[in-house]
């Protein structure tokens, strides 16, 4: 179960719900994979609203991990999730959300 004041949030992904959390380490891969550079460019990226299905599978990739679950992007892209891609896209904002507050 997710701890909310941890930055964690829970989402059924791959017919489990699974803890999501962008720990330093999740926030430091995601930096690297997107080039966003620092934290303040992470945020800003994320905040104007334009998000990839590339970047969905960064974010909920490292969130994953940062939350426990072993797993690749490569994987994480052939689960479903529930909700489908609008669903994939509202896990992101929460977590976004829980790990930078309302700038995300």
């Amino acid at each position: 179960m997710a701890i909310t004041q941890r930055g964690e949030i829970d989402a059924v992904i791959g017919g489990e719900v699974r803890t999501l959390c962008l720990t330093l380490g999740a926030l430091a891969e995601l930096e690297s994979r997107l080039q966003a550079g620092d934290l303040v460019g992470l945020a800003e990226r994320f905040s104007g609203g334009r998000v990839s299905a590339r970047d969905l599978t960064a974010i909920l990739g490292a969130g994953l991990r940062g939350g426990g679950t072993a797993i690749t992007d490569d994987d994480l892209a052939r689960l479903s999730i529930e909700g489908g891609l609008k669903g994939a896209a509202e896990i992101a904002a929460r977590l976004l959300k829980a790990t930078f507050g309302d700038q995300a």
